[in-house]
């Protein structure tokens, strides 16, 4: 397998003790803050807990898993692909971002069932104009850093781009359309006359949800469940992570590191890409 260590405070005296530790210095360059090393029988404790005193991310990556062995990677939206929660913007534009913000934090940890936190949250933006979402779009929304490489790279590819999200389907399309997402999936606020109602329209994208998209076009794509990667962030992402052949906590709650493959808590998604080089 391949030990690849990943991060800005990443530099010779750590790749020296790295190398003690795995009794090897044969490591390969895979970009200016990362490489790989590879490595028969590692003392994964070890490693892991030094790592993780010095700020570095670190995976234990079999052999055959390369990028050019997948064919779909599936990412969630909000604190995942884009660096804030639209659902708390949005509520900021009506001065009830700290009671929003609340029950979303409480639900990525897992501790309320994400359709009831997603009815209680939209009920609180009742009366807003619908305005409120195209700014926050605009003036709020960023993407998360290494986001635009990780994306062309895997176009380049050829392997196949989803967004799902629990978040709002007026963002995930304006997401799709910009950066040339093969698919997205997002709920619908309801709006009748300029305002949105407090509603959510249809069946509610949660946990299951997210899973059952992967599944879906993963069987469309006619991919197996090793060709496929998950990314998330939050106990909402738990079923799609299982539902992939390899799941990746990308800045993470401990739930979701826990449950993943592999966890990114100090680089950008590009860090996905170094995964799974060689």
């Amino acid at each position: 397998m391949r030990l690849v260590i990943q991060g800005s405070n990443l530099g010779p005296s750590q790749l020296e003790q790295l190398a003690r530790l795995c009794e090897s210095c044969q490591f390969t360059r895979l970009e200016s803050q990362a490489y790989s090393l590879v490595v028969e029988f590692p003392p994964r404790s070890e490693i892991n807990a030094y790592c993780a005193a010095q700020g570095i991310d670190c995976a234990f990556v079999p052999d055959d898993q390369l990028l050019e062995n997948f064919g779909l990677v599936v990412m969630d939206m909000d604190s995942t692909l884009i660096s804030i929660e639209c659902i708390d913007e949005i509520a900021d534009m009506q001065g009830l971002k700290p009671q929003v913000a609340a029950i979303t934090e409480s639900a990525m940890r897992g501790e309320i069932e994400f359709a009831e936190s997603l009815r209680r949250r939209a009920a609180l933006l009742q009366g807003l104009d619908e305005l409120a979402l195209q700014r926050v779009y605009d003036e709020r929304l960023q993407l998360n850093p290494g986001a635009e490489l990780l994306i062309s790279t895997l176009k380049q590819k050829g392997i196949k781009t989803m967004l799902v999200s629990g978040g709002f389907q007026q963002f995930t399309d304006g997401l799709k359309q910009r950066l040339g997402l093969d698919y997205a999936y997002g709920n619908n606020l309801e709006v009748a006359d300029g305002k949105l109602t407090g509603q959510v329209l249809g069946s509610i994208i949660d946990a299951q949800g997210k899973a059952d998209w992967l599944a879906k076009i993963r069987d469309e794509l006619g991919l197996n469940r090793e060709q496929v990667i998950a990314i998330g962030d939050g106990a909402n992402d738990l079923r799609m992570i299982a539902a992939a052949g390899v799941g990746i906590a990308y800045h993470a709650k401990p739930v979701v590191q826990q449950q993943a493959t592999y966890a990114l808590n100090h680089v950008g998604l590009d860090g996905v890409l170094n995964l799974f080089r060689a």
